[in-house]
Protein backbone atom coordinates (compact mmCIF):
# COMPACT_ATOMS: atom_id res chain seq x y z
CA UNK A 1 0.00 0.00 0.00
CA UNK A 2 1.56 3.18 -1.29
CA UNK A 3 0.08 6.59 0.33
CA UNK A 4 0.99 9.98 -0.22
CA UNK A 5 -0.29 12.88 1.75
CA UNK A 6 -0.88 16.25 0.31
CA UNK A 7 -0.58 19.41 2.25
CA UNK A 8 0.83 22.81 1.56
CA UNK A 9 3.74 22.86 3.71
CA UNK A 10 5.18 20.34 6.58
CA UNK A 11 5.75 23.02 9.10
CA UNK A 12 4.10 26.16 10.61
CA UNK A 13 0.95 25.76 11.52
CA UNK A 14 -1.46 22.99 12.68
CA UNK A 15 -2.46 21.15 9.76
CA UNK A 16 1.10 20.79 9.18
CA UNK A 17 2.01 19.90 12.20
CA UNK A 18 -1.50 17.04 12.36
CA UNK A 19 -0.01 15.76 8.74
CA UNK A 20 3.60 15.36 9.86
CA UNK A 21 2.74 13.07 12.32
CA UNK A 22 0.23 11.61 11.00
CA UNK A 23 3.45 10.41 8.66
CA UNK A 24 5.18 9.47 11.39
CA UNK A 25 2.32 7.49 12.50
CA UNK A 26 1.96 5.60 9.23
CA UNK A 27 5.53 5.01 9.06
CA UNK A 28 5.80 3.69 12.24
CA UNK A 29 3.60 0.79 11.24
CA UNK A 30 5.65 0.16 8.16
CA UNK A 31 3.33 1.93 5.25
CA UNK A 32 4.98 3.17 2.53
CA UNK A 33 3.83 6.67 2.96
CA UNK A 34 5.30 9.95 1.65
CA UNK A 35 3.95 13.92 1.85
CA UNK A 36 4.14 15.92 -1.14
CA UNK A 37 4.34 19.81 -0.13
CA UNK A 38 4.34 23.10 -1.90
CA UNK A 39 7.89 23.99 -0.08
CA UNK A 40 9.68 22.01 1.79
CA UNK A 41 10.63 23.15 5.09
CA UNK A 42 11.93 20.39 7.64
CA UNK A 43 14.42 17.69 6.82
CA UNK A 44 12.09 14.97 6.94
CA UNK A 45 13.52 12.65 3.91
CA UNK A 46 10.09 11.25 3.64
CA UNK A 47 8.99 14.79 2.01
CA UNK A 48 9.39 15.99 -1.22
CA UNK A 49 8.46 19.09 -2.72
CA UNK A 50 6.97 20.64 -6.12
CA UNK A 51 9.42 23.77 -5.98
CA UNK A 52 12.93 22.64 -5.95
CA UNK A 53 13.89 25.02 -7.96
CA UNK A 54 14.33 28.85 -8.28
CA UNK A 55 11.35 28.77 -11.15
CA UNK A 56 9.40 26.81 -8.82
CA UNK A 57 9.51 28.23 -6.00
CA UNK A 58 8.76 31.75 -7.64
CA UNK A 59 5.80 30.06 -9.07
CA UNK A 60 4.29 29.28 -5.49
CA UNK A 61 4.87 32.70 -4.79
CA UNK A 62 2.83 34.22 -7.60
CA UNK A 63 0.22 31.56 -7.25
CA UNK A 64 -0.16 32.82 -3.32
CA UNK A 65 -0.22 36.30 -4.12
CA UNK A 66 -2.70 35.62 -7.10
CA UNK A 67 -5.44 34.31 -5.02
CA UNK A 68 -4.51 36.35 -2.08
CA UNK A 69 -3.84 39.81 -2.74
CA UNK A 70 -6.98 40.59 -4.84
CA UNK A 71 -8.94 39.26 -2.08
CA UNK A 72 -7.18 41.18 0.68
CA UNK A 73 -7.50 44.48 -2.11
CA UNK A 74 -11.11 44.28 -3.20
CA UNK A 75 -13.55 41.45 -1.48
CA UNK A 76 -12.26 41.37 2.12
CA UNK A 77 -15.24 43.10 4.72
CA UNK A 78 -12.16 43.33 7.37
CA UNK A 79 -8.88 43.52 8.27
CA UNK A 80 -9.60 39.46 10.50
CA UNK A 81 -10.91 37.80 7.76
CA UNK A 82 -8.26 38.11 5.09
CA UNK A 83 -6.66 35.18 5.88
CA UNK A 84 -10.15 33.30 6.88
CA UNK A 85 -11.60 32.84 3.19
CA UNK A 86 -9.92 31.18 0.13
CA UNK A 87 -10.86 31.45 -3.21
CA UNK A 88 -8.10 28.56 -4.66
CA UNK A 89 -8.09 30.00 -8.29
CA UNK A 90 -4.42 29.32 -8.87
CA UNK A 91 -2.66 26.65 -8.23
CA UNK A 92 -0.41 23.70 -9.64
CA UNK A 93 -1.04 21.02 -11.22
CA UNK A 94 0.47 18.12 -9.51
CA UNK A 95 -1.12 14.95 -10.86
CA UNK A 96 2.12 13.96 -12.99
CA UNK A 97 4.19 14.50 -10.26
CA UNK A 98 6.01 10.83 -9.09
CA UNK A 99 4.20 10.74 -5.68
CA UNK A 100 0.72 11.23 -7.46
CA UNK A 101 1.73 8.83 -10.37
CA UNK A 102 2.84 6.33 -7.78
CA UNK A 103 -0.09 6.57 -5.20
CA UNK A 104 -2.32 3.56 -4.61
CA UNK A 105 -4.22 6.00 -1.95
CA UNK A 106 -4.11 10.01 -2.10
CA UNK A 107 -4.84 11.67 0.75
CA UNK A 108 -5.49 15.27 0.64
CA UNK A 109 -5.10 17.50 3.70
CA UNK A 110 -4.91 21.36 4.20
CA UNK A 111 -4.12 22.79 0.43
CA UNK A 112 -5.03 26.32 0.41
CA UNK A 113 -2.47 29.58 0.35
CA UNK A 114 -1.61 28.89 -3.41
CA UNK A 115 -0.67 25.29 -3.39
CA UNK A 116 -3.86 23.52 -5.04
CA UNK A 117 -6.88 25.24 -7.21
CA UNK A 118 -10.43 23.93 -7.01
CA UNK A 119 -9.55 23.01 -10.73
CA UNK A 120 -6.11 21.24 -9.61
CA UNK A 121 -7.82 19.29 -6.90
CA UNK A 122 -10.61 18.26 -9.55
CA UNK A 123 -7.50 16.72 -11.76
CA UNK A 124 -6.58 14.54 -8.74
CA UNK A 125 -10.19 13.19 -8.76
CA UNK A 126 -10.10 12.68 -12.47
CA UNK A 127 -7.32 10.16 -11.73
CA UNK A 128 -9.08 7.83 -11.13
CA UNK A 129 -7.28 7.12 -7.90
CA UNK A 130 -8.90 6.32 -4.45
CA UNK A 131 -9.05 9.73 -2.47
CA UNK A 132 -9.35 9.97 1.54
CA UNK A 133 -9.56 14.02 2.33
CA UNK A 134 -9.16 15.11 6.28
CA UNK A 135 -10.75 18.18 6.82
CA UNK A 136 -9.04 20.54 9.19
CA UNK A 137 -11.37 23.22 8.56
CA UNK A 138 -14.62 24.20 7.11
CA UNK A 139 -13.36 25.09 3.30
CA UNK A 140 -14.08 21.40 1.79
CA UNK A 141 -17.92 22.53 2.06
CA UNK A 142 -18.09 26.08 1.83
CA UNK A 143 -18.40 28.45 -0.62
CA UNK A 144 -14.59 29.80 0.44
CA UNK A 145 -14.84 30.32 4.28
CA UNK A 146 -12.29 28.02 6.70
CA UNK A 147 -14.80 28.74 9.18
CA UNK A 148 -18.44 29.51 9.12
CA UNK A 149 -19.31 31.58 11.99
CA UNK A 150 -22.82 31.71 12.84
CA UNK A 151 -23.27 31.17 9.08
CA UNK A 152 -25.39 28.41 7.54
CA UNK A 153 -24.92 29.21 3.78
CA UNK A 154 -23.45 26.34 3.10
CA UNK A 155 -26.66 23.80 4.51
CA UNK A 156 -27.86 24.92 0.94
CA UNK A 157 -26.04 27.06 -0.88
CA UNK A 158 -23.24 29.83 -0.29
CA UNK A 159 -23.95 33.12 -1.31
CA UNK A 160 -24.28 36.86 0.60
CA UNK A 161 -20.91 35.98 2.59
CA UNK A 162 -20.63 38.00 6.09
CA UNK A 163 -16.90 38.51 5.59
CA UNK A 164 -17.40 40.41 2.30
CA UNK A 165 -17.25 43.98 1.50
CA UNK A 166 -20.20 43.68 -0.90
CA UNK A 167 -22.57 40.67 -0.37
CA UNK A 168 -24.75 39.38 -2.87
CA UNK A 169 -26.20 36.07 -4.54
CA UNK A 170 -23.98 36.08 -6.92
CA UNK A 171 -20.63 36.66 -4.93
CA UNK A 172 -17.38 34.99 -4.96
CA UNK A 173 -18.48 32.72 -2.33
CA UNK A 174 -21.75 31.49 -4.38
CA UNK A 175 -19.64 31.30 -7.51
CA UNK A 176 -17.27 29.21 -5.35
CA UNK A 177 -19.93 27.05 -3.83
CA UNK A 178 -20.85 26.11 -7.80
CA UNK A 179 -17.17 25.65 -8.91
CA UNK A 180 -16.91 22.52 -6.08
CA UNK A 181 -20.15 21.47 -6.84
CA UNK A 182 -18.39 20.85 -10.39
CA UNK A 183 -15.25 19.62 -8.79
CA UNK A 184 -16.64 16.71 -6.68
CA UNK A 185 -18.59 15.03 -9.93
CA UNK A 186 -15.43 12.86 -10.52
CA UNK A 187 -14.51 12.29 -7.06
CA UNK A 188 -16.10 8.75 -7.61
CA UNK A 189 -13.98 6.54 -4.31
CA UNK A 190 -13.84 9.07 -1.95
CA UNK A 191 -13.34 9.45 2.55
CA UNK A 192 -13.87 12.21 3.94
CA UNK A 193 -12.02 12.33 7.43
CA UNK A 194 -12.84 14.79 10.38
CA UNK A 195 -10.22 15.30 13.05
CA UNK A 196 -13.66 15.71 15.37
CA UNK A 197 -16.91 14.69 15.79
CA UNK A 198 -18.28 18.32 15.68
CA UNK A 199 -16.69 19.08 12.31
CA UNK A 200 -18.08 15.39 10.89
CA UNK A 201 -21.51 16.90 11.84
CA UNK A 202 -21.65 20.06 10.68
CA UNK A 203 -20.41 18.65 7.35
CA UNK A 204 -23.01 15.49 6.66
CA UNK A 205 -25.26 18.45 7.05
CA UNK A 206 -23.41 20.91 4.23
CA UNK A 207 -24.91 20.08 0.33
CA UNK A 208 -22.01 19.61 -0.98
CA UNK A 209 -21.09 16.67 1.15
CA UNK A 210 -24.09 15.39 2.59
CA UNK A 211 -23.97 12.17 0.22
CA UNK A 212 -20.45 11.20 0.97
CA UNK A 213 -19.27 8.90 2.99
CA UNK A 214 -17.39 10.88 6.10
CA UNK A 215 -15.64 9.44 9.35
CA UNK A 216 -13.93 10.90 12.31
CA UNK A 217 -10.15 9.79 13.18
CA UNK A 218 -8.57 12.33 15.31
CA UNK A 219 -5.23 13.35 14.58
CA UNK A 220 -2.17 11.59 16.43
CA UNK A 221 0.43 12.70 19.15
CA UNK A 222 3.62 11.26 19.98
CA UNK A 223 3.08 10.81 23.50
CA UNK A 224 7.15 10.19 24.45
CA UNK A 225 8.17 14.32 23.22
CA UNK A 226 5.08 15.09 24.85
CA UNK A 227 4.98 13.77 28.30
CA UNK A 228 5.12 14.33 32.00
CA UNK A 229 8.05 15.90 32.78
CA UNK A 230 9.95 17.68 35.81
CA UNK A 231 7.38 20.72 36.57
CA UNK A 232 10.25 22.42 38.62
CA UNK A 233 12.87 21.56 35.89
CA UNK A 234 11.20 23.80 33.11
CA UNK A 235 10.39 26.40 35.18
CA UNK A 236 14.24 26.58 35.73
CA UNK A 237 14.99 25.83 32.31
CA UNK A 238 12.05 29.06 30.73
CA UNK A 239 13.29 31.39 33.89
CA UNK A 240 9.47 30.67 35.42
CA UNK A 241 9.04 31.42 39.29
CA UNK A 242 8.71 28.48 40.86
CA UNK A 243 6.21 29.23 43.42
CA UNK A 244 3.86 30.92 40.97
CA UNK A 245 0.37 29.51 39.35
CA UNK A 246 1.29 29.66 36.13
CA UNK A 247 -1.71 29.68 33.07
CA UNK A 248 -0.28 28.72 29.36
CA UNK A 249 -2.05 30.28 26.61
CA UNK A 250 -1.17 30.48 23.24
CA UNK A 251 -2.07 29.79 19.13
CA UNK A 252 -0.19 30.49 15.94
CA UNK A 253 -1.40 34.01 15.96
CA UNK A 254 -2.92 34.67 19.32
CA UNK A 255 -4.63 37.93 17.91
CA UNK A 256 -7.05 34.79 15.24
CA UNK A 257 -10.59 35.97 15.82
CA UNK A 258 -11.10 32.30 16.35
CA UNK A 259 -8.69 31.86 19.44
CA UNK A 260 -11.10 34.63 21.44
CA UNK A 261 -8.44 36.55 23.15
CA UNK A 262 -11.16 38.79 24.32
CA UNK A 263 -12.99 36.34 26.53
CA UNK A 264 -8.93 35.65 28.09
CA UNK A 265 -9.13 38.78 29.23
CA UNK A 266 -12.22 39.67 30.29
CA UNK A 267 -12.34 36.47 32.57
CA UNK A 268 -8.45 37.13 33.67
CA UNK A 269 -10.15 40.23 34.87
CA UNK A 270 -13.23 39.05 36.81
CA UNK A 271 -10.69 35.76 38.41
CA UNK A 272 -8.63 38.99 39.86
CA UNK A 273 -11.64 40.83 40.97
CA UNK A 274 -13.68 37.90 42.47
CA UNK A 275 -11.60 35.12 43.15
CA UNK A 276 -9.10 35.03 46.62
CA UNK A 277 -5.63 33.30 46.51
CA UNK A 278 -4.70 34.54 42.92
CA UNK A 279 -1.71 37.25 44.08
CA UNK A 280 0.99 34.68 42.77
CA UNK A 281 -0.98 34.40 39.25
CA UNK A 282 1.14 34.45 36.08
CA UNK A 283 0.62 34.14 32.42
CA UNK A 284 2.85 32.27 30.15
CA UNK A 285 2.11 33.75 26.67
CA UNK A 286 3.52 32.22 23.21
CA UNK A 287 2.76 32.50 19.58
CA UNK A 288 3.03 35.31 17.18
CA UNK A 289 1.77 38.31 18.74
CA UNK A 290 2.01 41.73 16.52
CA UNK A 291 -0.53 44.23 18.17
CA UNK A 292 -1.58 42.87 21.20
CA UNK A 293 -1.04 44.62 24.90
CA UNK A 294 -0.33 42.40 27.46
CA UNK A 295 -0.51 45.61 29.84
CA UNK A 296 -4.34 44.55 29.59
CA UNK A 297 -3.61 41.20 31.72
CA UNK A 298 -3.98 41.77 34.99
CA UNK A 299 -1.12 39.43 35.81
CA UNK A 300 2.45 39.35 35.30
CA UNK A 301 3.12 37.87 31.60
CA UNK A 302 6.22 36.37 30.31
CA UNK A 303 6.20 36.13 26.56
CA UNK A 304 7.61 33.09 24.70
CA UNK A 305 7.09 34.30 20.90
CA UNK A 306 6.98 31.87 18.33
CA UNK A 307 7.86 28.31 19.61
CA UNK A 308 8.54 25.27 16.77
CA UNK A 309 10.45 22.57 18.75
CA UNK A 310 8.40 20.24 20.03
CA UNK A 311 10.41 19.54 22.96
CA UNK A 312 10.50 23.22 23.63
CA UNK A 313 6.70 23.23 23.40
CA UNK A 314 6.78 20.25 26.00
CA UNK A 315 8.22 21.65 28.44
CA UNK A 316 6.17 24.93 28.14
CA UNK A 317 2.92 22.90 29.01
CA UNK A 318 4.59 21.00 32.06
CA UNK A 319 5.97 24.04 33.55
CA UNK A 320 2.17 25.23 33.63
CA UNK A 321 -0.48 24.40 36.26
CA UNK A 322 -3.39 24.64 33.63
CA UNK A 323 -3.54 25.62 29.93
CA UNK A 324 -6.24 27.88 28.45
CA UNK A 325 -8.05 27.78 25.33
CA UNK A 326 -10.66 30.02 24.81
CA UNK A 327 -11.56 29.65 21.14
CA UNK A 328 -14.37 30.34 19.75
CA UNK A 329 -14.36 28.68 16.47
CA UNK A 330 -12.17 25.17 16.28
CA UNK A 331 -11.90 21.63 15.14
CA UNK A 332 -9.46 19.17 17.36
CA UNK A 333 -6.77 22.21 17.87
CA UNK A 334 -3.41 20.62 18.91
CA UNK A 335 -2.46 22.64 22.05
CA UNK A 336 -4.90 20.80 23.23
CA UNK A 337 -4.01 17.53 22.64
CA UNK A 338 -0.22 18.55 23.85
CA UNK A 339 -1.54 19.90 26.76
CA UNK A 340 -3.12 16.68 28.08
CA UNK A 341 -0.55 14.59 27.12
CA UNK A 342 1.75 16.13 29.19
CA UNK A 343 -0.46 15.71 32.05
CA UNK A 344 -1.92 19.59 32.29
CA UNK A 345 -5.23 20.21 32.28
CA UNK A 346 -7.26 22.73 30.13
CA UNK A 347 -9.53 25.32 30.30
CA UNK A 348 -11.64 25.81 27.15
CA UNK A 349 -15.53 26.84 25.71
CA UNK A 350 -17.60 23.70 25.30
CA UNK A 351 -17.64 24.17 21.50
CA UNK A 352 -16.16 22.82 18.23
CA UNK A 353 -13.87 19.66 18.74
CA UNK A 354 -12.69 20.43 22.40
CA UNK A 355 -15.31 17.96 24.22
CA UNK A 356 -13.63 15.15 21.86
CA UNK A 357 -10.66 15.89 24.13
CA UNK A 358 -11.74 18.04 27.27
CA UNK A 359 -14.21 15.97 29.74
CA UNK A 360 -15.47 18.39 32.00
CA UNK A 361 -14.38 18.38 35.30
CA UNK A 362 -12.14 14.96 35.13
CA UNK A 363 -9.16 16.69 32.68
CA UNK A 364 -9.87 19.96 32.75
CA UNK A 365 -13.40 22.23 32.58
CA UNK A 366 -15.49 23.01 29.90
CA UNK A 367 -17.03 26.85 30.42
CA UNK A 368 -20.04 27.67 29.29
CA UNK A 369 -19.58 28.85 25.46
CA UNK A 370 -18.81 32.79 25.40
CA UNK A 371 -18.69 32.99 29.30
CA UNK A 372 -15.78 34.78 30.30
CA UNK A 373 -17.30 34.24 33.96
CA UNK A 374 -17.41 30.85 33.88
CA UNK A 375 -13.94 30.42 31.97
CA UNK A 376 -12.77 32.16 34.82
CA UNK A 377 -14.44 29.97 36.97
CA UNK A 378 -12.82 27.17 35.51
CA UNK A 379 -9.77 28.41 35.40
CA UNK A 380 -9.82 28.81 39.22
CA UNK A 381 -11.26 25.16 39.88
CA UNK A 382 -8.35 23.87 38.15
CA UNK A 383 -6.31 25.79 40.21
CA UNK A 384 -7.25 25.77 43.28
CA UNK A 385 -9.58 22.12 43.64
CA UNK A 386 -8.47 19.37 45.91
CA UNK A 387 -8.03 17.03 42.87
CA UNK A 388 -5.42 18.64 40.92
CA UNK A 389 -3.48 14.79 40.92
CA UNK A 390 -6.44 13.41 39.84
CA UNK A 391 -7.39 15.56 36.74
CA UNK A 392 -3.27 15.58 35.72
CA UNK A 393 -4.07 11.80 35.83
CA UNK A 394 -6.98 11.71 33.62
CA UNK A 395 -5.54 14.02 30.70
CA UNK A 396 -2.58 11.85 30.41
CA UNK A 397 -4.76 8.91 30.49
CA UNK A 398 -7.44 10.25 27.76
CA UNK A 399 -4.50 10.35 25.36
CA UNK A 400 -3.45 7.62 25.86
CA UNK A 401 -6.45 5.97 25.28
CA UNK A 402 -7.35 7.95 21.99
CA UNK A 403 -5.22 9.52 20.33
CA UNK A 404 -1.56 7.52 20.28
CA UNK A 405 0.07 7.05 17.06
CA UNK A 406 -0.93 3.21 17.19
CA UNK A 407 -4.40 3.57 17.55
CA UNK A 408 -4.57 6.46 15.26
CA UNK A 409 -2.50 5.07 12.44
CA UNK A 410 -4.04 2.39 12.50
CA UNK A 411 -7.68 3.41 11.84
CA UNK A 412 -6.69 5.27 8.50
CA UNK A 413 -5.28 1.70 7.62
CA UNK A 414 -8.78 0.69 7.61
CA UNK A 415 -9.69 3.33 5.60
CA UNK A 416 -7.02 3.01 2.98
CA UNK A 417 -8.19 -0.67 2.55
CA UNK A 418 -11.59 0.35 2.25
CA UNK A 419 -11.12 2.69 -0.77
CA UNK A 420 -8.97 0.19 -2.38
CA UNK A 421 -11.42 -3.13 -2.17
CA UNK A 422 -13.97 -0.53 -4.32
Amino acid sequence: MKVTLINTSDAGGGAPAACMRLLKALESKQVDVRMLVQEKKTSEARVDSISDSFTDRLKARFSFFYERLPFIWFQAKAREVRFAFSTADSGTDIKKESGIQNADVLHLHWTNSGFLSIKNIKQLFETGKPVVWTLHDMWAFTGGCHYAGDCNHFMQECGNCWMLRDPHKNDISHKGWMRKTEMYKPAGNIVFVTCSHWLAEVARTSTLLKDFRIETIPNPIDTAIFSPQDKIAARAKWNINPQSKIILFGAANILDRRKGISYLVEALNDLKKNYEGMDDLEIVLFGKNKSFDVNSLPFKVYEMNIITAEQDMAELYNLADVYVTPAIEDNLPNTVMEALACGTPVVAFNTGGIPDMVEHQRNGYLAEFKSAADFAAGINYVLNSGNKKELSENARKKVLDNFTNEIVAAKYMDVYRSVLKK
